[in-house]
């Protein structure tokens, strides 16, 4: 019983990735005309598909909506019934049906037509009436569904949310959206935090940074990292640049050496040309490099060319902040 089930399970994938792998023989000239098509778009994408397909459709619509392309989902039962009104002109609709004659879509059709609105078919069904009203046609069609009844849409739908994310990454693409742009699509949770969050927004700066003079006694450098309870103190020379840093494990590891360090002066201790990020770089890259270097400080500096620290960010803040 468990085997077969197994076994389902693995030909549901295999069906489901043979539908969506077919699908790149069709990304053709057809293709090129639909992502052109939005391009010139001077209103939104409105997607429209009845049930399991519908579904579909605003996945697709909120893929879109969040990489740059305006787009909402037009749900077409409604939309005979006054929803219709949404449209307006200067949008493109794509309507997508795996046999191309659902009947709530194909009432929807004349008025499209009729508005002069750019039509992309998504349909299975090449000499359906979806296809032929289409301006373009995009071939999702499926050697079979995944389902042993034929019956419930599965591989076809994932035939179409393929091809609806090969659209919304091209568009993205061509509109050169950048990771700013997708941040500010996505201010909430963990996600807008690693993308919105920068540098100097959880630095410690001013009389909170730790320095001391490169002449200064480990003695009372260690002074400088228990008050600053940041586990480090960097070395400032007598114009204020940073020459190096010293840390709580620096510590550790000099005391296990056996030799007597406390009076000697911190600069024959620290580690020179500590590293360092700038306050204007994303938090997640400060969390990116304290964990390819397995450290948990940096001191932030307003350019690449400044050796004048400005701040000083730690681990401790960006879990805080849930960059984490």
């Amino acid at each position: 019983m468990i085997d077969q089930m197994i076994e389902t399970a693995r030909k549901v994938l295999r069906v489901e990735a043979e539908a969506i792998l077919a699908l790149c023989d069709r990304i053709n000239g057809d293709f090129s005309r639909a992502v052109e098509m939005v391009l010139a778009c001077q209103g939104r994408v409105v997607i429209t598909g009845m049930g399991k397909s519908g579904l579909i459709c605003q996945k697709i619509a909120a893929t879109m909506a969040s990489t740059g392309t305006p787009a909402l989902f037009l749900h077409p039962a409604e939309g005979i019934h006054g929803d219709l009104g949404m449209l307006m002109k200067g949008d493109v609709v794509i309507a997508v049906s795996n046999s191309g004659e659902t009947e709530e879509l194909t009432r929807i059709l004349p008025v499209i037509k009729r508005m002069g609105l750019p039509l992309v078919a998504m349909t299975g069904n090449p000499s359906s009436t979806l296809a032929r009203a289409g301006d373009v046609f995009l071939d999702i069609s499926v050697a079979e569904e995944a389902c042993p009844l034929g019956l419930a849409p599965t591989a076809s739908t994932s035939a179409t949310l393929a091809m609806g994310d090969a659209l919304a990454v091209a568009l993205l693409d061509q509109r050169g959206f950048s990771e700013d742009d997708f941040a500010l699509f996505h201010p909430g949770g963990a996600l807008g935090k690693r993308l919105l969050l920068r540098v100097e927004d959880l630095m410690h700066s001013g009389d909170d940074v730790p320095l001391v003079l490169p002449q200064t006694l480990l003695k009372e450098a260690l002074f400088e990292i228990t008050s600053k309870k940041l586990g480090i103190t960097g070395v400032a020379d007598a114009t204020g640049g940073l020459v190096g840093v010293f840390t709580d494990g620096d510590l550790r590891r000099c005391m296990e050496s056996g030799v007597e360090i406390l009076d000697l002066p911190i600069e024959e201790l620290m580690t020179r040309q500590p590293k360092r990020i700038l306050r204007h770089n994303l938090a997640a890259k400060a969390l990116q490099i304290m964990e390819q270097f397995s450290i948990t400080s940096l001191f932030v500096f307003e350019t690449e060319e400044s050796d004048h620290p400005v701040g000083i960010v730690h681990l401790h803040d960006l879990l805080r902040a849930g960059v984490v």
